[in-house]
């Protein structure tokens, strides 16, 4: 799977603020960035991206994905 099915896959189904994703084909990692974790722990935030790719991961076309979820002030915060 091409990294950039997997970001139009997560955009289709979330608003984003920033979206970063790379990989290999095989595993690939994530900076998801949404105002729509904001009051939400790290779990709900995984499983809302989750659910996103639901259909990929049920049929095994997806199974490696790492990530990051983070609030628009805490990018900002991060990034310095």
């Amino acid at each position: 799977m091409h990294p950039e099915h997997i970001k139009q896959l997560i955009l289709a189904g979330m608003a984003c603020d920033f979206l970063e994703l790379d990989g290999d084909g095989q595993h690939f990692q994530a900076i998801v960035v949404s105002s729509e974790f904001i009051g939400k722990s790290r779990v709900q935030r995984q499983q809302r991206v989750y659910e996103t790719l639901r259909e990929k991961l049920a049929t095994g076309e997806l199974h490696a994905l790492s990530f990051k979820t983070l609030t628009p002030e805490e990018w900002s915060a991060q990034r310095g």
